[in-house]
This record gives C-alpha cells, sequence and structure tokens, in this order.
C-alpha cells in the first residue's frame, strides 16, 4: 500500500517507516522542515511537506495514499488542552479526504481514555465520551468520521520507550536534574503502562493492514510499572536520591506534570493481542531505564 505516515521523523514515525517498508509499504512521509526532508528520503521516503497548524496542508498528504497513520501530534504540555483540540481539527480535515472510499485511517490516542474507573486497567472496549483527558478530543474526532462512513480505527499508546526516550518519564530526568532529587507522588504505587518502540511500530503496521473500522488498540506490553519503581530506576542512572513528594506538593515539584505523576492508569492489551496476533518482545521499561546513558543524554 501507499501509506501516509503524518509524524515521520519524530520518535514513533520514524519507528514506523522502516517497519512499512519493510513489510513491502510505500511510505509517504510528512515533515515540516528541510532536515526532517532530507532525512526521509536518506530512508527511501516520499516527502511530503505539512504543518499541524494548516490542516489542509495534512490533507493534501492523504490524497496522494491508499492508507493513513496519523502519529504527529504537538507535545507541547503547557497548551496540552489546546493542541488536543489541533489535532482533533487535523483529524477531522484528513477525514474529508477519505470520504467516500474505504481507505482506512489509523490515528493515535492515550491509554488513559480506556479507564473506565481509576485503577483498574483500562481497556479496548471502554470508551468514555465523558472522559476529562483532553486527548479525548482526537478520539471524538475520530467518531464523528465513523459516523460518516470513514474507516476510522485507533491506536492507544502508553509509555513508549527505548533507552533514549520513555515518553512522560523522559520530562521527570529534567525535573530531577532541576530539582536535585528524583521524586515520586506519596508512596509511588501508582502505575504507568508501558511498551517497547519497536513492539509498538510493529503494532501500527499490523492495525493499518487489518484496516477495522472502529476498532481501538492498546500499546501495552507491561500493563503498569509502579511510579516508585521508575523513580528508582532514575536514581540509579541520574545517581540522585529518590524521594516522595507529598500530594499537596506534587504541582510545586513537579510543574506542569504534577498532573500526570501522581495518576494511576494501568492498561490491557489482551484484546489488542488476540486480535492482532501482536507479542511484544522488548525490553521493559526499567531494563531500558536501567540501560541509557544519561552522561550523553545531558549532553
Amino acid at each position: 500500500m501507499r501509506i501516509f505516515l503524518t509524524g515521520a521523523t519524530g520518535f514513533i514515525g520514524s519507528a514506523i517507516v522502516p517497519e512499512l517498508q519493510k513489510a513491502g509499504h510505500h511510505v509517504i512521509g510528512m515533515t515540516r522542515s528541510d532536515a526532517g526532508a532530507r532525512a526521509l528520503e536518506a530512508a527511501g521516503v516520499e516527502v511530503h511537506r505539512g504543518v499541524l497548524e494548516a490542516p489542509e496542508s495534512v490533507q493534501a498528504g492523504v490524497e496522494k495514499a491508499e492508507a493513513v497513520i496519523h502519529t504527529a501530534f504537538d507535545h507541547d504540555f503547557s497548551r496540552f488542552v489546546e493542541n488536543c483540540q489541533k489535532d482533533s481539527r487535523v483529524i477531522a480535515a484528513m477525514g474529508e479526504a477519505l470520504k467516500g472510499s474505504n481507505r482506512p485511517l489509523l490515528i493515535t490516542s492515550g491509554t488513559g481514555i480506556g479507564n473506565a474507573h481509576l485503577g483498574e486497567p483500562a481497556s479496548e472496549d471502554v470508551f468514555n465520551i465523558e472522559h476529562p483527558n483532553p486527548r479525548i478530543a482526537s478520539e471524538l474526532a475520530g467518531n464523528a468520521l465513523l459516523d460518516q462512513g470513514v474507516n476510522v480505527s485507533v491506536m492507544r499508546l502508553p509509555q513508549v520507550h527505548n533507552t533514549f526516550k520513555q515518553g512522560l518519564v523522559s520530562p521527570l530526568i529534567e525535573i530531577a536534574r532541576a530539582k536535585g532529587a528524583v521524586g515520586y507522588v506519596g508512596e509511588g504505587r501508582n502505575r504507568f503502562p508501558a511498551g517497547h518502540l519497536l513492539d509498538v511500530a510493529l503494532l501500527y503496521r499490523l492495525a493499518i493492514e487489518r484496516g477495522e473500522a472502529g476498532a481501538r488498540y492498546n500499546a501495552v506490553d507491561e500493563e503498569g510499572v509502579t511510579m516508585r519503581e521508575i523513580a528508582e530506576a532514575l536514581g540509579r542512572g541520574l545517581k540522585l536520591p529518590v524521594i516522595s513528594i507529598a500530594p499537596e506538593k506534587a504541582a510545586e515539584h513537579f510543574g506542569w506534570m504534577a498532573i500526570f505523576a501522581g495518576l494511576d492508569f494501568p492498561a490491557s492489551s489482551e484484546k489488542t493481542r488476540r486480535i492482532l496476533g501482536w507479542n511484544p518482545t522488548g525490553p521493559g521499561l526499567i531494563a531500558d531505564l536501567d540501560a541509557m546513558d544519561y552522561g550523553s543524554l545531558a549532553a
């Protein structure tokens, strides 16, 4: 297939590119920069120039393709609500180009959207339209397209990791360096789900090849790694003390990250594994944190 991939030079997108290519797909990769275009050309990817701030530029890429994977997202969390709304506008624009066809569109969301009750593992079958997480905007936009006959499915991401980056865990490293200690909230029993980057890239390929309208997938290998385990791994790597932060002091210590640092949001991928035959094999989150070169990361 000719597959249009947004976020093609990003952390996840750059891993999806070779996964699609080795399966024989032709990748059309979106980038906003000259450097990104050069990197994509060197990887044998057809370049499409587009930016999220101009949904029509993204839509133009969709028109060239037989299938679409949307991973691009503005990760400025100081403007998280606004960026989630921007994502919903981009999804709506892509859907306009797909109407009247069965070309699949695979959008991206977070596993937390599948939480029916806090503390219970999120599942693929749960979609609460009243969910307080602003990222719900992406799935609401996808649902609106489903109602219009567009073939939309959703990839829900946990903390995607390798030895260079680990989703929401990565900002904790910079916070720890600034504070001189690695913190966790309360007893640190709250859990983050996780999945290795290469396993997640494979899952995107399996999902777009299946092209099942309305499907939701959880890209989860580890159902829940405790915040204390994560903090202790960072403490080992950074050679910093590990401390408990009282919940009422979380905002002071973590800043914008406080809204996530104390959340307990485990997630299951039982249905995803069964339907797609996905069997993740990559190292776990703590293994990657222990293997990371913290010195070169700072440099």
